[in-house]
């Protein structure tokens, strides 16, 4: 097969494998996130008694879901939480709903400001530039545009720049032609104006050779003292922002971060479908890998489904999970000669794959194993074309439902291996009792 079909996972790299054996490495990206998690909510004491405020519960789910979901479809793959106020709750919320994240917690003897709690997680950081974040705020940029913007200015420090109308709770930041900061102005009512959107890209060598004392403000005692010496810039975006810190917008954030299921009637060439392999388009087998082509059986009216699928959908993308290969029970090839196999007859039945991404990793906090998004990735890095939000993910286990939402994408859950899958559920969009089900409701 003359184009591209595989994808696999070797060490913390994607590497695409061609159909004459040769690889293409890809481009780094940021990678890794502080998030300032310690806050004690006290203007949302009366709205959520006892829990940190990052914790606080937006339709169900502890607001920052929201901001390590987003993080995550933006390709962050390391994570440092800095944790204070009953840190035991944030902790036991990772391990338990994140149990597949790559992340640490740095905790806060005592309070250390904004300023101290960014240096102290700063130590435990390995990348030369690290993003810097609130967990109470979402603010939905592009995190490796802001990233590239940070390298391309050689700043020591960058934040990014929210515009607003009519507004009275923030200061504004002003910049210059060149993005540099050149002033803070304090909170009053404003008509128009750039906010701190309290999010920052910091070179951690250069913020850690500073002379603070153990406990100082970020935006006091750094940012406002230190853009006068003309090295940190602003990047603006006009993406979402919510900032959950009094009770008017904690109550904004449950109507504009509820999830809603996507309108199949409306979909068009502009949309795209990833969708799992085992126990969606074959029948899985229990407590084993499909070894080989002659394992492989369609579910009956996966094909003609998959033909009504391809006119409807601009682009069909299968990603797999196939720790098979890493645990040495098949090979790369095995598993090359199944895709052809497979690929073939739909395309004989008037479908197609536009290509075919699998993770062979045994470490589930690999970022390319689901429910890590880092296939959904990888095809938005080779079609470029690809919108998440006109996507949808559509598979048979809690893995692919969570998947589609760390990637930003719409879940679709299918019944054809777990019937008795509890519903509603906070991670399923929609669900079906199989792909010709979901087919002809699209149609």
């Amino acid at each position: 097969m003359a184009k591209l079909f595989d994808c696999l996972q070797l060490g913390h790299e994607f590497t695409i494998r061609q159909s004459n054996n040769q690889t293409i490495q890809q481009s780094a990206m940021h990678k890794e996130a502080i998030i300032l998690a310690g806050g004690l909510g006290t203007r949302l004491r009366d709205a959520v008694p006892d829990l940190p405020k990052c914790m606080a519960p937006v339709n169900g789910l502890p607001f920052l879901t929201y901001v390590i979901r987003h993080l995550l479809s933006q390709g962050v793959e390391k994570f440092i939480f800095s944790l204070g106020y009953k840190h035991e709750i944030i902790e036991e919320f990772l391990n338990s709903r994140f149990s597949t994240l790559n992340f640490q917690c740095c905790i806060e003897e005592e309070p250390l400001g904004t300023g101290g709690a960014i240096r102290l997680t700063c130590k435990q950081t390995t990348e030369k530039n690290v993003l810097v974040l609130n967990g109470d705020t979402l603010y939905k940029i592009d995190v490796q545009e802001f990233y590239q913007s940070h390298l391309n200015h050689l700043s020591f420090c960058s934040m990014a720049l929210k515009p607003m109308q009519d507004f009275n709770r923030y200061g504004v930041v002003e910049i210059n032609k060149g993005s540099v900061v050149k002033s803070f102005k304090e909170k009053q009512f404003y008509e128009s104006g750039l906010i701190n959107g309290g999010v920052y890209v910091l070179h951690v060598e250069s913020f850690l050779k500073k002379g603070f004392p153990e406990k100082f403000s970020f935006e006091k005692d750094f940012l406002e003292k230190e853009f006068i010496h003309n090295n940190i810039y602003g990047f603006i975006q006009n993406k979402y922002f919510i900032d959950i810190g009094i009770p008017e917008d904690y109550q904004k954030a449950q109507k504009e971060l509820k999830y809603n299921p996507p309108d199949l009637k409306a979909i068009d060439r502009s949309w795209t479908l990833f969708i799992d392999r085992d126990g969606v388009i074959n029948y899985e087998k229990k407590d084993d890998y499909i070894r080989n082509w002659q394992e492989f059986h369609f579910y009956d009216g996966v094909k003609e489904s998959l033909a009504m699928l391809s006119k409807k959908f601009g682009k069909i993308i299968v990603v797999s999970n196939q720790r098979g290969v890493g645990r040495g029970f098949m090979t790369d090839a095995d598993l090359a000669d199944i895709h052809e196999n497979m690929v073939r007859e739909i395309e004989t039945a008037g479908g197609h794959i536009d290509k075919i991404y699998y993770c062979s990793s045994t470490d589930n906090k690999h970022i390319s194993r689901k429910p890590n998004p880092g296939m959904a990735l990888q095809a938005k890095k080779d079609f470029p074309d690809i919108d998440p939000t006109r996507s949808i993910m559509i598979g048979n286990n809690s893995s692919d439902m969570l998947f589609a939402r760390n990637a930003g994408l719409f879940s679709v859950f299918l019944k054809t291996t777990k019937p008795e899958h509890p519903l509603p559920h906070p991670a399923i969009d929609l669900s079906f009792r199989s792909l010709t089900d979901f087919a002809n409701a699209c149609s």
